[in-house]
């Protein structure tokens, strides 16, 4: 790949693990380790994204040639590299962990193109002195659910790491899919995932976890010259504007997540990106019917930390765990505590303007924000399983001539049980639509213009989880025609795609129990 502009400013400029062996153990006083993928046996491609591509700078031709298999595999290293995998700890599902690190992901080096710095990384490439029990790898269902959804949270416009390429290692990988005792052997698979980098909360509570101060301060101050090159004053308020930096892209970035109906699943301060983008796609999942306590992870089944109502709050503490982190660099709590606080404040305002804008009420600033119509509208949708897409993307239809009955038929296609909606239920539904075509007679925009700008706020379609399946179910049979479906498909989830009807439904009956559709463990 001739136009690959190299620039390894991650392993030049701070400090690396002076053990070269790639055996499982505590590793201090450094930010990464240098290790080499595993060799796999017979890399096959499936799948690259030329979008990616062309962003990092390697041209369309190059994605078919044996170069880009072999480096992209693992298979080879590019030269003046020297892979590595990162050191960091983190709070799993509210408890110090302890080191964590990249235990099956390996960064392959950095680029740079057009002005912009990407990270390479190949996520399920082997074994890491942080692999702790596991093998470093992954399997195909884990690998194609990663490359897919990536690049579809890129087009729905939510921040997020991108997928360059989806590889067969030729090698089966065993795997206990749902931790209950009945391991598998299954196909393994690599992603080569890209961002302008991977560092994590966990990063920094790594460092101050074991006193490492020093290392503490020079790796802020990296990251402040390299990812925020506009903050700028005395060593301390830098450190502040970069806390502030984080949480603000952090807000943005759950927000956006509110917006589509995606849960993450395993919120966890080592999955929580510097950049406010989403990394690390496990057990993910779209709201089917409107449930703010539903969560994708059966790890999480119980407790429901990571439930898709808890997303602002969750990602509000985790931040507080970064507060923490960076503290012995400041010294003081009350700008770090004024930058919290203003975190959910300003969340709960656009939260507030975003749901609005969800059913075509596009205040101004200094209009009041009608809280009832967001609110009753929330919990009217839970009184029937309703699907979250479908009732957004439809609502864009109504007009404001429209009677009580004939907004409630333009919608019903998004109920599970039409049945259902009828008694008490038919009543909440008519109150609410009574209310909300009375605020939209209060607009000034027409019905084709709300109708257009809902239409690039709400998705027509979104990579469901049974979805994901079926193209997993397929690709184990060596049928990759359905990932090339959904990617295309994907690429354009406002626009209508007529050819891609099919995919403007509600979940089959079948996904509600089926492994991969309903719930997902961390392996997924």
């Amino acid at each position: 790949m001739k136009n690959l502009k190299i620039n390894n400013r991650f392993t030049a400029e701070l400090p690396a693990d002076t053990d070269l062996t790639n055996e499982i153990r505590q590793v201090k006083n450094t930010s990464f380790s240098y290790v080499n993928p595993t060799k796999p046996s017979n890399p096959k491609l499936i799948h690259a994204s030329e979008e990616v591509a062309e962003l990092i700078g390697i041209s369309k031709d190059e994605i078919q040639s044996e170069e880009f298999l072999n480096v992209f595999s693992g298979k080879e290293i590019l030269s003046e590299t020297q892979p590595y995998a990162m050191c960091y700890a983190g709070h799993q599902f509210g408890n110090w962990a302890g080191q964590l690190g990249d235990g099956r992901a390996i960064n392959l080096t950095e680029v740079e193109n057009n002005n912009q710095f990407f990270t390479l990384q190949l996520k399920g490439a082997g074994k890491t002195p942080y692999s702790r029990t596991a093998d470093g790898l992954a399997v195909l269902r884990s690998s194609i659910r990663e490359y897919l959804c990536a690049e579809a949270m890129y087009h729905l416009g939510v921040p997020t790491t991108r997928s360059l390429s989806l590889i067969l290692s030729g090698d089966q990988v065993l795997r206990d899919v749902l931790y209950n005792g009945n391991p598998a052997y299954e196909k393994g698979a690599i992603v080569c995932r890209v961002a302008p980098s991977f560092i994590r909360f966990g990063s920094f509570e790594m460092l101050t976890a074991r006193n490492e101060l020093k290392n503490l301060k020079q790796f802020v101050e990296y990251n402040i010259k390299h990812y925020f090159p506009e903050i700028t004053g005395e060593p301390k308020e830098q450190y502040l504007q970069f806390f502030k930096k984080v949480a603000d892209t952090t807000r943005e970035m759950i927000l956006n997540w509110q917006r589509v109906g995606f849960v993450h699943g395993v919120m966890n301060t080592d999955n929580m990106s510097i950049h406010g983008i989403t990394i690390d796609y496990g057990p993910y999942g779209w709201l089917e019917n409107y449930d703010p306590n539903w969560t994708p992870n059966t790890t999480d089944s119980q407790n429901k930390r990571y439930r898709f109502g808890n997303q602002p709050q969750v990602a509000h503490w985790n931040l507080y765990q970064l507060a923490n982190a960076i503290y012995p660099l400041i010294n003081e709590t009350e700008q770090l505590e004024k930058i919290l606080e203003s975190f959910m404040d300003d969340f709960i305002l656009d939260y507030k303007e975003m749901s609005l804008n969800k059913l075509g009420v596009f205040i101004s600033a200094s209009a009041q924000i009608d809280n009832d119509l967001t609110d009753n509208l929330e919990a009217t949708l839970q009184l029937t399983e309703t699907d979250m897409t479908i009732f957004f993307r439809n609502l864009s239809s109504v007009k404001k001539s429209d009677s009580v009955e004939k907004a409630i038929e333009k919608i019903q296609f998004s109920f599970y049980k039409i049945e259902e909606v009828s008694g008490d239920i038919l009543d909440a539904w008519k109150k609410w639509f009574t209310a909300y075509l009375e605020r939209l007679n209060s607009e000034e925009l027409s019905d084709d213009e709300r109708s257009q700008k809902m239409n690039l706020i709400n998705p027509k379609y979104v990579l469901r989880n049974y979805m994901a399946q079926l193209a997993i179910d397929a690709a184990d049979k060596e049928d990759y025609s359905l990932i090339n479906e959904l990617y295309t498909l994907l690429q354009k989830p406002y626009e209508e795609q007529p050819e891609y009807e099919k995919w403007f439904a509600k979940r089959p009956d079948w996904a509600r129990s089926k492994v991969g559709c309903s719930m997902l463990s961390c392996s997924s």
